[in-house]
């Protein structure tokens, strides 16, 4: 058994392992691209390893630091399986669109070509069962899908080879407290844990205490009309704000007696959320237990009566003259979340001078990011090669991260009937990671 690692061993981003059993066979986990500081190491997207003998691959969940590379993949010759849960496999063709736009195509022949491809070898798999995906005179090797928790669809994979070794990939592990996913589901047992460690070293908001902090936040834009930016990663963050906000502006009305209909706005402006949030509310039997027991008694927790999507880009001028010019209060929720690009960026150009702005950073923001420099309390940001200063309030709710704190990972590890034998820490920038492994090591785990 044998362990490459072609990406997020050393970083966050451009997650790409590669596990081989025998001589000639392998199987890839995710293919990602880089994205922040780490893209400036890796200005190439192309394909440096040998596809030969990977036999198919396995795909944890559809951010584009596990799956942008993949139109790459495909181009270089790859046409194996591609296995992964129900969701991910209707969530795939959204993400990869977005992405040959952005980096690879932009003809609309092409993109259907590619889509049409991977439509081909997509191989969508049922959760907590064995799955054969190779059998010959050397043996079998099956997998199998635990829920990860982090977004929807997202997979941990129990990979168990001819020698009876097992080996486990978590993926991105959530935080088990997101209402719209099933919790991470921790394995029996595993030879070699490959196991994330983004916030190796952090310790989250609870779930109240994030309602809190994003309650406050959203009265105090109701008080001073001003307007509050969210960048916000399309898929599983906005889907998640949305969910909360729907409470609160219920609560909010109840202790007031009034309804916020005309009193803010809420605008979601990426159509590629507003199209992941269709899909999210499509497949409901993937939810978590609580946001079920929410369904019974509100239909669309995810649409509420002052939510306002936002198509093409004219309108997107036209929201921005309009909040420029009324001075109402608003909530804008627009990506990129890192704030590198995308609808976001114009928002910030507008705003972020003014006092009255409320800028909420709810993921993790790469090294080298506009969004990691506006977060760490920058006086000043670049945007588009331009210099702004900084007026507006930052502030950080680490609750709503879609990646388990130390606690829930050591939580995921210790709730495994028997200790995994190794764990390979991937998936964290160097310090995040270094605790890690001293926590983990104190706990008697042997990290290799």
């Amino acid at each position: 058994m044998k362990l490459t690692h072609h990406g997020a061993h050393e970083g966050v981003t451009g997650s790409c392992h590669q596990l081989t059993w025998q001589r000639g066979k392998s199987l890839l986990v995710d293919c990602g691209i880089f994205q922040g500081s780490e893209a400036l190491k890796h200005p190439d997207p192309e394909i440096e390893f040998s596809i030969d003998g990977i036999e198919c691959m396995l795909l944890t969940h559809v951010h584009v630091d596990h799956v942008g590379r993949v139109p790459y993949l495909l181009s270089a010759g790859f046409d194996k399986p591609v296995y992964c849960s129900g969701p991910t496999a209707r969530l795939l063709p959204l993400v990869m669109e977005d992405s040959l736009k952005i980096g690879f195509t932009r003809s609309r022949n092409l993109i259907n070509k590619f889509l049409k491809h991977i439509g081909k070898q997509l191989r969508p798999l049922s959760y907590h069962q064995w799955h054969t995906i190779h059998r010959d005179s050397g043996g079998e090797v099956r997998i199998r899908l635990r829920p990860a928790g982090h977004v929807l669809g997202s997979t941990i994979f129990e990979v168990e080879l001819p020698s009876g070794e097992r080996v486990v990939f978590s993926g991105d592990v959530g935080t088990g407290s997101d209402p719209l996913l099933r919790k991470p589901s921790s394995p029996e047992r595993a030879d070699l844990l490959v196991l994330e460690s983004t916030y190796g070293d952090k310790f989250h908001e609870s779930s109240d205490d994030r309602q809190r902090t994003l309650e406050t936040v959203l009265r105090r834009t109701l008080h001073d009309k001003g307007v509050t930016i969210i960048p916000a990663f399309s898929l599983g963050r906005t889907q998640a704000l949305l969910y909360e906000m729907n409470g609160i502006f219920q609560r909010v009305q109840e202790s007031e007696g009034r309804t916020l209909m005309k009193q803010v706005d809420v605008i979601v402006d990426s159509p590629l959320a507003s199209r992941f949030t269709e899909l999210y509310d499509e497949m409901q039997e993937y939810w978590g237990i609580e946001a079920q027991r929410v369904l019974r008694t509100d239909d669309q927790p995810l649409v509420f009566e002052n939510l306002t999507t936002v198509g093409g880009h004219r309108e997107h001028r036209d929201i921005l003259d309009y909040l420029e010019e009324r001075r109402l209060p608003a909530i804008v929720i627009a990506g990129s979340g890192m704030c590198t690009g995308g609808r976001v960026v114009n928002y910030l150009k507008r705003f972020i001078g003014t006092p009255s702005t409320d800028i909420v950073f709810v993921g993790y923001q790469a090294s080298g990011t506009p969004g990691n420099y506006i977060s760490r309390g920058s006086e000043w940001v670049r945007l588009d090669g331009r210099k702004y200063d900084i007026a507006a309030d930052i502030h950080r709710i680490n609750g709503y991260s879609a990646h388990g704190d130390q606690n829930d990972l050591i939580e995921f590890v210790r709730s495994m009937d028997e200790a995994p034998k190794q764990i390979r820490l991937v998936h964290g920038e160097y310090q995040p990671k270094q605790t890690f492994a001293e926590k983990l090591s104190e706990l008697g785990y042997h990290i290799i």
